[in-house]
Order: C-alpha cells, then sequence, then structure tokens
C-alpha cells in the first residue's frame, strides 16, 4: 500500500507591492480587494509591514474583512516610524535578508501587485529560489489591467535569446484577477512535479 500524500492548503500568502500610492487610484483599489479577498477565502496575508502606499491598502483591508495579517520589516524601518502598529502579527528582523527570509518561510505561495524595484527584486529572488530547487513554493503576478505585461514580454525574449529556460517561465503563474490567479497557485502547490530548473549556478 503506498504512502499516503497529505493534503497541501495555501493558508498564507507573501504579497509584493509598493510601498507608495502610484500615479493610478485602480491599483490602490485592486490592493484592497485583493486584501478582501484573501480574508474572505481565510487565506493570511504576508507582506512586508509597512502602513503607507499599497501596502498599507492590502493590510488594512485584509484586517477590516478580519483576515490574518503578518508584517515583516527590518528594526531601521519600525525606528523610522514606517510600519502598520495594528497588524496582526509584526515580525521585526535586522537586515532586509532576513526579511525576505522570513517572508519566504512564513508564506505558501509569492504575488507580485504593482510596485516598483522593491516589488522586482522581491518577487524575482524567490522565484529564482524556486527554479534553483530551493523551495517548491509556487510565484505568480497579477496581471490586472497589463501592468506587468511589457515585464512578461521582456521575459519571453529572454527566453528566446536563450538565458530562460521556456519551461520556467511556464512555470510562472499569471493572471488578470485574483480569483484566477490563486486556482494557478493552488494547482502548482499540489502538483507532484518538482519546479522547472534552469541552470546550476556557478
Amino acid at each position: 500500500m503506498g504512502a499516503v500524500v497529505p493534503e497541501v492548503f495555501m493558508r498564507r500568502l507573501a504579497v509584493f507591492l509598493a510601498s507608495s500610492d502610484g500615479h493610478d487610484p485602480a491599483h490602490a483599489v485592486l490592493a484592497a480587494s485583493v486584501g478582501t479577498e484573501l480574508a474572505r477565502r481565510g487565506i493570511g496575508l504576508v507582506y512586508g509591514g509597512g502602513r503607507r502606499g499599497l501596502m498599507g491598502v492590502v493590510a488594512d483591508s485584509a484586517l477590516k474583512a478580519g483576515g490574518e495579517v503578518i508584517g515583516v520589516m527590518p528594526r531601521s524601518m519600525v525606528e523610522r516610524e514606517w510600519a502598520h502598529e495594528e497588524v496582526t502579527e509584526l515580525l521585526i528582523c535586522d537586515s532586509m535578508h532576513e526579511r525576505k527570509a522570513i517572508m519566504a518561510e512564513r508564506a505558501d505561495a509569492f504575488v507580485a501587485l504593482p510596485g516598483g524595484l522593491g516589488t522586482l527584486e522581491e518577487i524575482f529572488e524567490v522565484w529564482s529560489w524556486r527554479q534553483l530547487g530551493f523551495h517548491a513554493k509556487p510565484v505568480g503576478f497579477l496581471d490586472a489591467g497589463g501592468f506587468w505585461t511589457p515585464l512578461l514580454g521582456a521575459l519571453r525574449g529572454i527566453v528566446d535569446s536563450g538565458f530562460l529556460p521556456a519551461s520556467t517561465l511556464d512555470d510562472l503563474a499569471v493572471a488578470s484577477d485574483l480569483p484566477s490567479l490563486l486556482e494557478a497557485l493552488e494547482h502548482r502547490l499540489h502538483s507532484t512535479s518538482r519546479p522547472a530548473r534552469g541552470e546550476s549556478p556557478r
């Protein structure tokens, strides 16, 4: 008799997004809808712990809807009063490296909403970790309004140039709405296949 494989559920989702509002009010509307929907589904939010910009919006909306919100922030940023003091749990660390490691440990999957350099750095790091086999947690982009479409096109160009395996790009979950993206992440979370692997690190 074969071993019983335990069911895997998405308990918490790490969301990377901007600490500013951006120019388009639709981004704040999107962040609010994400926080509300995660709470409605009983999925905890793991994020960077900020109270401003889209970070504050997603946290506030999740809290208002009764959801769990875990913020992670370096001590130096907390001392600058950037932290959201009303989250369910605020984890204070010593560095940005530790912050990302804690977020990766606490979450079952990762998603990028609109953001800038910090958002890109965070989502690309956890994606590369998956591609190299350091974890098997799925990674996705919420491409609402086509925000990430230019970036995804650039990534396809990198595939065409031979610097990124097509399987790695295909492994990325992409959707224009949160329910579809969560479904894609759940599918990858339940998959028995290992994540795509690229070149070995040198």
